[in-house]
């Protein structure tokens, strides 16, 4: 088995960001990414934070925007039309999980595609989905490039996606089926609904797994050689840890790292992937390369 480490290849990636970064600046063109916050959410703010270090280490400027629970749709919706309208902002995020009483739809849909650098917007889906320039999915794009790094080949195999949500499963599953690599795989969609799910997974070359249960890929759904990445990240409680919890992700890492070729940790796999594609995408939109 060996360990696909997200830390080491955000590192190399964000090592050549920081080269265009700076070459960019050097033209009198500075990257900007905006950030929305609403809430105290301690998982939300810790990767806020993360995010906001990773665009210092890199040389691009962050803003955040942050905001009590309380906050009104329409007050919400002004602050991004205002972000919008900033030529200086190229990029902007509005982090999830957000109050009941806010629409995420009417949210994603207000920001404008062009600083969408989530890649949430119908706009970048709909691009991304035909081949098309876009801001591709952050999570998604982050398991394309541990792929991509690792150099496992993905022509012809069975990919089995964990999981339907729009912002993770359904785009991954697009992007690995599609006419490129890493892609050319055949690729099944499974979700709660799916019979038999024990018998898909273990037909699997490469087990994509996003389903959102701590641990839920067991040993026995893999078969011996495939290459498992786990998207999943859940705090479990743990009196042994200082912290009062463990992280874990949705596969049984100790279980499962014994049977398959490849796999990600958690916390340090998909995870560091996921900043370093939201730098990616600020980086285009400063360099006008999708819109």
């Amino acid at each position: 088995m060996k360990l696909i480490d997200g830390k080491v290849v955000a590192e190399n990636l964000k090592a050549k960001i920081k080269v265009q970064v700076d070459e960019l600046i050097n033209n009198d063109i500075h990257p900007h990414l905006a950030a929305i916050l609403v809430g105290d959410d301690g998982a939300s703010q810790t990767y806020v934070t993360a995010k906001e270090k990773a665009c210092a280490e890199v040389g691009i400027l962050s803003t955040l925007y942050k905001f009590n629970d309380d906050i009104t749709e329409e007050e919400l919706l002004n602050t991004i039309e205002f972000i919008n309208n900033d030529p200086e902002v190229h990029g902007m995020i509005v982090q999830l999980p957000l109050p009941a009483h806010i629409s995420v739809d009417k949210v994603m849909a207000a920001i404008s595609p062009e600083k969408d650098v989530d890649g949430f917007h119908a706009v970048n889906v709909g691009r991304m989905a035909l081949g098309l320039p876009s801001y591709l999915p952050a999570t998604p794009n982050g398991v394309i490039e541990l792929l991509k790094y690792y150099k496992i080949e993905t022509e012809g195999k069975h990919c089995v996606v964990l999981g339907r949500s729009s912002i993770v499963g359904l785009p991954v599953s697009i992007m690995m089926g599609q006419k490129k690599y890493p892609g050319n795989a055949t690729v099944t969609l499974c979700h709660s609904k799916t019979k038999n799910l024990k018998e898909i997974t273990l037909l699997a070359d490469i087990l994509i797994v996003a389903i959102g249960h701590p641990e839920f890929l067991k040993a026995d759904m893999v078969k011996a050689g495939a290459v498992v990445i786990d998207v999943g990240i859940h705090r479990i409680p743990d009196a042994h840890k200082k912290s009062g919890f463990r992280l874990v992700g949705d596969v049984a890492f100790l279980e499962v790292s014994e049977k398959c070729s490849y796999i990600t940790p958690v916390p340090g796999g998909v995870g560091p992937m996921t900043i370093v594609s939201l730098l990616t995408n600020t980086l285009k939109s400063a360099k006008s390369e999708v819109f």
